[in-house]
């Protein structure tokens, strides 16, 4: 007798209502024989152990809840599969890990980290981004020039009270040629797509900025691809990823450079690859098929 894998696709209020990939992938999951559900990583009353594995997709309301969230990965790991599990959960929701990927020679956004309690130091020329290190759709981040040094220290002074800690990175520029977000599912290179820059006001927090512009297919380059595989192997653990993007700008001198490597709930961009759907489809099928 066919045993018919009962999947949850993990995501929140923001994301039932936005997630452009929800929709196709319960679809597409169905299809292929999976008995597949969306819930709120929040729900009450939603019973995880009844699922054979639970894919984090759209959990964009964390950031507030970060304590809260990792202990909800934590339990969710303590009673089925996780995917991606809860020991990256924890690595990749914190964006210190930058500082981490660069210890280990990956070539990334220059990044300093200011916590609370520590002295203010901002770039002396050039615009610069200043953000939280816990945040998801470039939430509380702003992009300022060297003569907003008074409005960008009371941006992390408003961190600071909050509990977060603040980073602050040089705003590329060559940042108007395009990010480009490469999707890898099972550790494989899938697809690959443009998008144009989000921080397009100076001096400006804005949370209801659309996280993804002008989006258009990308092919990568030899320098992009070996770039974001080189961020991937310096993912700590050894378990092969059920899907991670890695978003690459260019440096001033045009070498690529990693902004961020999201391996929790990013936008996978499948409605532009029906290749990367029926990747994600069966990679999800085969895992929760396994236990």
């Amino acid at each position: 007798m066919t045993v018919t894998p009962r999947v949850a696709l993990a995501t929140s209020a923001m994301g039932l209502a936005w997630d452009a990939d929800l929709p196709p992938m319960i679809e597409a999951l169905r299809a292929r024989g999976v008995d597949a559900v969306a819930a709120a990583w929040d729900a009450a009353g939603f019973d995880w152990s009844q699922c054979d594995a639970v894919v984090i997709r759209s959990t964009w309301e964390y950031a507030g809840r970060w304590p809260e969230y990792l202990a909800w990965a934590d339990g969710v790991q303590g009673v089925t599969r996780l995917d991606n599990p809860a020991g990256i959960v924890r690595w990749n929701t914190d964006k210190r890990y930058l500082g981490e990927l660069a210890g280990r020679g990956v070539p990334v956004v220059p990044t300093r980290f200011i916590a609370p309690g520590e002295a203010v130091v901002l770039p002396g020329h050039g615009q610069f981004v200043v953000k939280p290190t816990v945040s998801a759709g470039a939430r509380d981040t702003a992009r300022y020039a060297e003569q907003h040094h008074d409005l960008a220290a009371g941006h992390i002074a408003a961190l600071h009270a909050a509990g977060s800690t603040a980073m602050v990175q040089p705003y590329l520029s060559r940042i108007d040629e395009g990010e480009r977000a490469l999707v890898f599912l099972g550790g494989d290179f899938s697809h690959a797509m443009r998008k144009g820059p989000v921080l397009t006001d100076v001096g400006v927090v804005d949370n209801d900025r659309v996280p993804h512009p002008d989006l258009v297919p990308h092919r990568p380059s030899a320098a992009e691809l070996a770039l974001a595989e080189a961020a991937l192997g310096a993912v700590p653990g050894s378990d092969a990823l059920l899907y991670a993007r890695i978003d690459i700008a260019s440096a001033d001198d045009g070498s690529p450079v990693v902004m961020e490597v999201e391996l929790v709930e990013p936008n996978l961009f499948t409605g532009h690859s029906e290749h990367g759907l029926r990747r994600f489809t069966d990679l999800v099928h085969e895992r929760a098929a396994a236990g």
